[in-house]
This record gives structure tokens, C-alpha cells and sequence, in this order.
């Protein structure tokens, strides 16, 4: 948390957190979205509204950018980027440092991660966890989500060994050095179904409320919303368009994430987006839309499992402001 906290500090210095300015030859206003990761399905909506001019309709011009060694949050909150894609959980952690991020529309309505494992490995509930290797990437909330679940199972987490697995992906991983990780399905499981290779899911969700989360969600940064409040609606009608789009039109949003990033498997992104077409919306009114019980809830657990220092706001964390009606 310090070395981001330095990095972030660094940003804000050299370049303040002011709003979006510049323009084009064509008079629209340039801005940004910094992705949290490669481009994959979760970001689609994004790619349909830059490709079927929905950015454009709002007079913007939106460059899809990747996060580089800065990482999302701090380019959105330094003000380096306008916009950004990031997690409930990361904002929850960053504004009880007082760093000015905020979430303006959860991507996917319902955390859709869990904890995946070949079926040979014989993980069928949390209470088989013991006894077996998890490799995560070293961060103190997995410990504490693990723990939970198993908990909840009566398991004793004593008895799970926990290891870094670095830049190994999960299907080189679980065949080496681990027996289960940390996963979204829509992408690795989907992936996992595509190669043949069968797993057992454990969603968090089957064992706990309070990690039902956002994850993936959109963010900018409050002095963007206080300067320049109407580039941010602008933003977020679009995309709402491009994930409205993707949720009705599964097959050709993902021809054309396909056509803007060729390098992803075709077949992938497919399967994947077929996947995510019923999760994006899912039960909420509309796409985007975030409840203040599902923030408070996330926080109070961070709380208690002692990963918080303090409690946040959970009213200035997010805002549905800019959704449209």
C-alpha cells in the first residue's frame, strides 16, 4: 500500500486532478479509459460504444489505454486518466487513504470469482482446502477470504498452505505448483471449458453476502466529477449504451472486441461473452447500477477481518449520479 501511495503521490504532483479539456480537429473532447488489465469481455462495452460511435454521439473522443507499471487507480486518481476500470475492493482500500477515486458504474452486477481447481484435485467445498496449496498474489484480503470460507465449512485454515504463484496462469500453475486459485470464470473457466480441461468452481458468493461485490466496476476521480460533471455523464451514457449493446447482442459486441484487439482467441471471447451477457445487468434496474448496502457490507467485513483502518464513507465512494435515467 505505500509503494502505491508513493507512486500515486509522484502522479499527483506532476500533473494535478483537474477535468477534461482538450479537444480534437473534429471539436470533440478528448479523454481517456484506463483498462485494469488486457482487454477482455468485462471491458466490451467500452469497445462497442468507441466502434459504434456512441463516445462520438456524446461528443467525446475516448482513447482506450492499458494501465502500464502506474496501475489503473492511480492514473484515475492522479488525473492522469479521466476514466479507468477497477474493483469495490481496491476503492474501499484507497479512500481510507483519502485518495479522491470513485465508482460510477459497476460493470458486472454480481462477483461472478471464485476459487477454481482441477476436478482431479478433489475440491469440492471450502472444508477440502485442507491439506492443498493456493497460489495467489500475496495480498493480505486472500488470506482473510479464504479463511472465511472455510470457516463457514467448518475447516481448519491452519492446514492450507498459501504461496505466491507470480506471472504463472492458472492452467500452468495447477499443473506444477498448486492444486487451486482465485478466478473470474467468465474468462479463465470459460477458457478452461474451450481446452477440455474440467474444474470445480467455489463462488464466494455461495458462502458469504458481504462478498458479493463489484467487481469490475468503472471509476474517475471526484475532482472530475466537480469540474467537469457533464464529460462524465457524457462518458458513462455511452458506455452504458455499449453495455446495453453487449448484453442484447452478445455475438456482435464480440465480433467487435475481436476486430479492435486481434490478438485475443476469437473462440474465447465468444464463449466468454455469451457468458457475460445475462451477468453484466443481471437483476439490477439497469447496467451500471450500485446499492450503498453492498458497499457498507463489503466495508464492514474488511473491518472486521482487521484489513481496514478505519471505516469510509460508503456514500462518497460511488454514485449513480450519472447513470442514465
Amino acid at each position: 500500500m505505500k509503494k502505491w501511495l508513493t507512486s500515486l503521490l509522484v502522479l499527483m504532483l506532476l500533473s494535478g486532478c483537474g477535468g477534461a479539456k482538450k479537444e480534437d480537429s473534429a471539436g470533440l473532447k478528448k479523454v481517456t479509459v484506463v483498462l485494469d488489465w488486457t482487454p477482455n469481455t468485462n471491458h466490451t462495452g467500452l469497445y462497442v460504444a468507441k466502434e459504434k460511435g456512441y463516445f462520438k454521439d456524446e461528443g467525446l473522443d475516448v482513447d482506450i489505454i492499458m494501465p502500464g507499471e502506474a496501475g489503473a487507480n492511480n492514473l484515475v486518481a492522479s488525473g492522469k486518466s479521466e476514466f479507468g476500470i477497477s474493483y469495490q475492493e481496491s476503492i474501499t482500500e484507497a479512500r481510507v487513504q483519502d485518495v479522491p477515486i470513485v465508482s460510477i458504474g459497476a460493470i458486472i452486477q454480481h462477483n461472478t470469482s471464485g476459487f477454481a481447481s482441477p476436478v482431479e484435485k478433489k475440491i469440492n467445498s471450502p472444508k477440502d482446502f485442507e491439506g492443498k496449496t493456493y497460489g495467489g498474489w500475496g495480498a493480505p484480503v486472500e488470506q482473510e477470504v479464504l479463511a472465511s470460507l472455510m470457516s463457514v465449512d467448518n475447516a481448519d485454515s491452519n492446514k492450507l498452505e498459501i504461496v505466491n504463484m507470480g506471472d504463472n496462469d492458472f492452467f500452468t500453475a495447477v499443473k506444477r505448483d498448486i492444486d487451486f486459485a482465485w478466478i473470474y470464470y467468465a474468462w479463465t473457466g470459460v477458457e478452461a471449458e474451450l481446452r477440455g480441461e474440467k474444474i470445480n468452481m467455489i463462488y464466494l458468493t455461495d458462502y458469504s453476502d458481504k462478498l458479493d461485490y463489484y467487481t469490475p466496476v468503472i471509476s474517475t476521480n471526484e475532482k472530475m466529477i466537480k469540474n467537469d460533471p457533464d464529460t462524465v455523464k457524457a462518458f458513462m451514457a455511452a458506455v452504458s449504451k455499449g453495455y446495453d449493446f453487449a448484453i442484447n447482442n452478445p455475438d456482435d459486441a464480440a465480433d467487435i472486441l475481436i476486430k479492435a484487439v486481434p490478438d485475443l482467441d476469437p473462440e474465447l471471447v465468444k464463449k466468454s461473452q455469451e457468458w457475460l451477457a445475462a451477468k453484466y445487468q443481471d437483476d439490477a434496474p439497469r447496467w451500471g447500477e450500485q446499492k450503498q448496502e453492498v458497499w457498507k457490507n463489503y466495508m464492514d467485513w474488511m473491518l472486521e477481518k482487521g484489513l481496514l483502518e478505519k471505516e469510509i464513507d460508503v456514500e462518497k465512494a460511488f454514485t449513480n449520479a450519472f447513470l442514465p435515467k
